[in-house]
């Protein structure tokens, strides 16, 4: 089911309320990485384009305690804005009351409002009604681009959707497009490539997929719970004991439903985890005693390449070893580097698997690379998103 997009609404004259995700990164005030400033920048100008209309901008950024924190205050991206969107923008004092209120209706066609952080009021993340109202009165229409906050139902994601008529900005339309291609019908082979530090956060994800997939790749830290469940050697790999029978089951199903599982077949590893710990390669599946496993090695690596090569669906979550310690970064790399190469439909979430093809400068080769971490993951595991939800048609 397809969700309600900006196109289909009628902005003419109309003040339109947006919530984008500009939950960026700052040091010192100033804006370190400004990807998600941009992934909204289609939407607010398609907007602006549209007679008459004027916008409202509210988004989160970072957790503010009781306090009204200056470091977490909208203020200090207002400039910025204004310099990539090419329109003036006009700081409010909060984002409720009667002075905001004014400030919105107060706004002429082809002005942006931005306002202040809406999580300095607890009656946002508690989806709290009143405040819901409070919002939906600075605006004539609502869109949410927000996919990042999609998986919370908040005040400005979810609740203010009973308010006031609602749709997905273009960013969200393509965050829903991919993944739901990539969950209903997609086409095969179809390769997941799974990794990150730990079972747990990833085997609803494994479970979501084994039923579409045809192989999947799993890697980083969590692949050495699955290797000590088939009875290897792992050394002083990390591992989580009460995943084991989590780890021999899924196995099994993945048998039973005729799919490959790709688990390191070799190692890079060190005697600690750190920076400077010497990298040995290890040629063979069993990691000696006193070593632990910091990346793949390039038996793993060929092998994943011709899974890629092949494939016509690649989904990718999670890093293949310690890519930050850059001695430690060739698994992943080189698989970022085959997504990237891969004719197929290409897909990259979570927050690591994106750092990674950041780091790379790989993300302009890749069909979609997601703002969202924690959503992308939970739509991976099949979740409905309240965020998602509240827009579908």
């Amino acid at each position: 089911m397809s969700v309600k997009t900006v196109k289909e609404m009628d902005l003419k004259n109309k003040r339109v309320l947006v919530r984008v995700d500009f939950n960026v990164p700052l040091k010192d005030g100033v804006i370190t990485d400004d990807t998600r400033i941009l992934r909204a920048l289609p939407t607010m100008k398609y907007i602006l384009e549209q007679d008459g209309a004027s916008l409202i901008l509210m988004s989160h950024l970072g957790r503010p305690s009781e306090e009204r924190e200056p470091q977490f205050s909208m203020k200090q991206l207002a400039d910025h804005l204004s310099k990539v969107a090419g329109v003036p923008v006009i700081s409010a004092p909060d984002c409720i009351g009667e002075e905001v209120e004014k400030m919105a209706k107060d706004l002429k066609p082809g002005q942006i409002l931005l306002l202040e952080n809406t999580r300095y009021h607890k009656a946002e993340k508690k989806n709290n009604p009143e405040f819901a109202q409070q919002l939906a009165r600075l605006g004539d229409v609502y869109i949410n681009d927000a996919f990042g906050t999609a998986h919370r139902a908040h005040a400005s994601t979810e609740g203010i959707t009973k308010y006031l008529p609602s749709a997905a900005g273009f960013l969200m339309e393509k965050e829903c497009k991919f993944f739901d291609s990539v969950l209903g019908n997609p086409e095969k082979p179809f390769v997941a490539i799974i990794g990150g530090a730990k079972v747990s956060s990833k085997i609803s994800v494994l479970e979501s997929l084994v039923s579409k997939c045809t192989t999947f790749v799993i890697g980083g830290g969590m692949a050495y719970t699955f290797l000590k469940a088939k009875g290897f050697e792992i050394g002083n790999s990390l591992f989580e004991e009460d995943y084991l029978d989590v780890a021999k089951s899924f196995l099994k199903k993945a048998e039973e439903s005729d799919v490959e599982v790709i688990l390191p077949l070799d190692h890079i590893v060190a005697s600690e985890f750190s920076e400077n710990a010497e990298a040995v390669y290890i040629s063979e599946i069993n990691i000696p005693a006193g070593k632990l496993a910091m990346d793949v090695g390039e038996k793993t690596i060929a092998a994943v390449k011709e899974r890629i090569a092949e494939a016509k669906t690649v989904v990718w979550n999670g890093p293949m070893g310690v890519f930050e310690f850059d001695k430690f970064a060739a698994g992943t790399k080189e698989v970022a580097n085959f997504v990237a190469d891969c004719k197929g439909v290409t897909v990259v979430g979570g927050g690591d698997s994106v750092a990674a093809v950041n780091k790379f400068n790989l993300a302009d080769k890749i069909d979609h690379v997601s703002t969202g971490g924690g959503a992308s993951l939970e739509y991976l595991e099949g979740k409905q998103l309240p965020g998602v939800v509240a827009l579908r048609k």
